[in-house]
């Protein structure tokens, strides 16, 4: 298929274009994890375990979200 005939297609709304697309190759860019240590004092460290208990998630799930939301606002 031609770029032009996937463009019109996609275009239309009308018809699901994954089928051709090779999403083997896809990637998300700046998804590269990098670890990093953080210290927190331990008063933080009980709240963040019972706002994450409560939401029912690690505590790392939780502590990624909240970052990225205050990132986000930036």
């Amino acid at each position: 298929m031609k770029a032009k005939d996937l463009d019109k297609l996609f275009d239309s709304g009308e018809v699901d274009i994954t089928p051709y697309l090779d999403l083997s190759k896809g990637y998300r860019p700046d998804q590269e994890l990098k670890r990093v240590n953080v210290d927190f004092p331990i008063w933080m460290v009980r709240k963040l375990d019972q706002s994450a208990k409560r939401l029912g998630v690690p505590r790392q799930s939780l502590i990624k979200v909240w970052l990225a939301e205050r990132i986000s606002q930036m």
